[in-house]
Parts: C-alpha cells; structure tokens; sequence
C-alpha cells in the first residue's frame, strides 16, 4: 500500500472506534436480594478518553437499550462526552437468549416469538420461556428508590475516580430519578456534590406527575405486600409480558419488516394493538407504537412514526414525523434491551412519594431522603413532549426557582408539537428536538470541564 493510503487507513481505523466504541460493564452494588442481583450494568458508548461523562436512566419499564441510538448522536456531535447508560438491578430476570439469536440471524422471527409469546396459545411448544415466579421473588418488593439511588451512586462515583465530570440525566422516570438523586441526602453528602449538570427528557418532579395523597401512598404499599413485586403494564398477569410483545415486535420489524406480522393473528396480543387489516411486522409495530393509532391510555410508549399505508396486502409502514420506524425496531430488539420486562412497584410507589424534593408524610413512611433541594446548584436542561400538557416544564422551572440552580443556564424546551414521549430517544437525529436543543447545553459543560 502507498504511504499516503497507509496513512489515511490507519488515521480513519484509530477515529472509528472513538466514534462508535461501545461495551457493557458490571459495577457491583450491595442491595436486597441474592447476590446475583447485586450489580448494575451499564453500556458505554464513545470514546473511554472522554474527560466527561452523561449517565441515563431509564423510565418505568425501559432500558439501557432506550439510549444506545441517541447515545451515539450524541458522542458523534460532542467532543469530549462518554455516555452511560444504565440498567437496573431487574435486568439478571430477563431471559434475551433468542430474542438475541434471531437478531443475529441464528433463528427465525417465527421461532423467537414461538419461544417467548407462542407456547401461551400452544403448550406442545418446546423448550420455552419460563418466567420466574413472583413467590420467589419477594426480595423485589424492597427495589425501591433508595436501592435505586444507590446503584446510580455507585455508578456516578465510579465515573468520578476515574477522573471524569458526571452529567446525570434520564428519561421519563429515569428524570424524576435524576432530580431526587441531587437532592438525596446520602449519609450526610448532598447527591448534587458528585454531579455537574442535570439533562431532564420528558420527566421531573415538583408537579410533572401526579403526587399521591397519603392514604392513596398507604394502599399501594398494602397492594405490593400481597401483590407481585413488578408492575403488570397490560393487565394479563404476566409482568413481563409488556416488555416481551414490544421485543418482539421489534425484532420481527427489523429482520422480516415486509412479511405478513407474525403477532397479529396471535390471540394473546390485546386487540387494541392489532391494525384493521392484515399488516406487516413493521406496519403492526408502528401501528403499536404511533401516537394516532396507539391506545390513548399507553401514551408512555407513543411516537411520530407515519401511518400504516393506504394499500397493499398486507399493509406496510410508511415513514413520515420524526422517529423512522427502522429506528424504532432496530431501537426495542437490541442488546441492550430498550424495555424492562421487570419494573419493581415499590420504586414507583417511592418515586411518586419523594417527588416534592422535601419530607412530608409519605417520604418519612416510606423511609427516603429528599432534603437537599435548596442547595442544588447543577445547570438544568429539560424537554418536554404532548405527554403531560406542559407539567414537565412548569416542574422544571419550580426546580431551578426553588433550588440554586442558575436561572441564566436552564435550557427549557417545549417539543409538544412535534414529540411524543420515546421521540426524544427514537428520532431522527436531524429531526430530534432533543438532539438539536441538548447538544450546544452538553458542549458548553464539556467546554467548562476543560477550563
């Protein structure tokens, strides 16, 4: 090879992997249960010399995999940033195994959704998913937002040992999540103190969901002692069963996205996500997922994806608003995974409880420690989609008004008439609010961190 090619091929292999480098480590983390659950993973995307780190959490029932996509726009446009994502301590419950094989192209679309979804109709399929049963996992009633905010801890400190800035972030919950974590009190030291900026998609607190009353805080908890430990998001008794249909929806769209949909016909899949007329594995996704079809009542899993097309048989996706619907698929089949077949109640019930950033009566029932709102002193960024009729945004101002955050450095941005609540996560990046608003707010952080 010429010298002038060498060159150039070696300069193009040393940048590519600090574009897209990406792997997943464990951080041990002590909490209730077994010790095989006393871990964190975390997927890291852009270079490891980055001097700055942003760390997401996901939402109720989401996943590190919620990030990957917007994980590399981000690295690719900001100099300088490392993104973590972080999965919960649930995610050892979950069984990937073929939902990985079939996005390799080891087995079928039709075999992977046989082995998880199928054998419900049709016992004689063999072998099968066998979930884990609620009586052997009480242990999961106590995963609730200390736990949470202690393996998010455990993650920010060790970004901080080695040498890193932490911006915290985190979507939907995983927002809420962000701004109890700089207000926690841990053993004295305010959350704030290990981070240097606060990125709120889509979620927060003071108002932006809705705070229960006491006696409402009193009869979840009654629920959860004699309930499952995990949140059953479609009512069929199968906690996990919401994360598995999404999954694999998604992994029949990305590797047979024009053949007839392997779901529709299925009986188990609620009639309400099933398109009028025989689609395809990627019209019966968007028809799932997309604002106009979707059920009114799952608004939290709601994009902008197109509309299922006008003819054809069956009936295919076209793409059109903000999220294309390869995005989409290629978002809710990977490794990591973008759902969390596994969200533990008692976070939900304790994050609903906590989110006025201040004790009261629900926050001295439940044991938490929100009592440092005041000193927080973290720039904000927040967006908001049609989620909550522009609730995220007034709790995001209440934050930076009640805190010590500097008013002259939030970045509020109202992204209603264009984003439904996973946009911000799925959109194309020349087309993302998100992208487009939080890039200039994450580069002037980077940019301080070097100073």
């Amino acid at each position: 090879m010429r010298p002038v090619l060498l060159s150039l091929a070696v300069a193009l292999l040393a940048a590519a992997p600090a574009a897209a480098a990406e792997r997943t480590v464990t951080i041990p983390s002590p909490g209730p249960g077994p010790a095989r659950f006393d871990r964190v993973e975390v997927t890291k995307i852009g270079p490891s010399r980055a001097g700055t780190v942003l760390v997401l959490m996901p939402g109720f029932q989401g996943g590190a995999g919620d990030f990957t996509l917007v994980g590399r726009d981000l690295v690719q446009r900001v100099d300088g940033l490392q993104v973590w994502a972080v999965d919960r301590r649930s995610q050892p419950l979950e069984d990937t195994k073929v939902f990985d094989d079939a996005r390799a192209g080891r087995v079928s679309v039709q075999r992977a959704f046989d082995y998880y979804l199928g054998w419900l109709a049709d016992p004689a399929i063999q072998p099968h998913f066998e979930a884990p049963r609620d009586a052997d996992l009480g242990f999961a009633r106590e995963w609730g937002l200390t736990t949470a905010l202690e393996d998010v801890r455990r993650v920010v400190r060790s970004a901080r040992r080695q040498g890193k800035r932490v911006i915290l972030g985190g979507h939907s919950l995983g927002a809420s999540l962000t701004t109890i974590y700089a207000a926690w009190d841990f053993d004295g030291r305010p959350g704030h103190r290990d981070v240097d900026g606060l990125v709120l998609v889509d979620g927060g607190t003071l108002g932006s969901f809705t705070v229960p009353s006491l006696q409402d805080t009193r009869d979840e908890l009654e629920k959860l002692r004699t309930g499952s430990p995990f949140a059953d998001l479609l009512g069929l008794g199968l906690p996990w069963a919401a994360g598995v249909f999404a999954q694999a929806g998604a992994v029949a769209a990305l590797k047979e996205p024009t053949a007839p949909s392997v779901g529709q016909a299925f009986p188990l899949l609620p009639a309400q996500f099933k398109p009028p007329v025989p689609a395809t594995n990627r019209g019966l996704l968007g028809f799932a997922f997309d604002k106009d079809t979707s059920p009114d009542a799952l608004s939290l899993i709601h994009v902008n994806a197109g509309r299922l097309a006008s003819s054809g048989d069956p009936r295919d996706w076209e793409d059109g608003e903000v999220t294309p619907i390869r995005r989409l698929a290629d978002a809710f089949s990977g490794a990591p995974n973008a759902t969390e077949w596994y969200f533990p109640s008692k976070l939900r019930i304790d994050v609903d409880a906590a989110q006025f950033l201040r004790p009261n009566a629900q926050t001295r029932l439940l044991g938490l420690r929100p009592r440092h709102l005041a000193g927080v002193d973290d720039p904000v960024y927040a967006l908001q989609t049609d989620l909550t009729n522009g609730r995220v945004l007034r709790g995001a101002r209440a934050f930076v008004r009640r805190s010590n955050s500097p008013a002259s450095r939030a970045v509020l941005v109202d992204a209603t008439a264009t984003d439904s609540h996973l946009d911000p996560l799925t959109a194309a990046p020349g087309r993302s609010r998100f992208v487009q608003t939080v890039v200039p707010f994450l580069r002037r952080l980077v940019r301080d961190a070097g100073r």
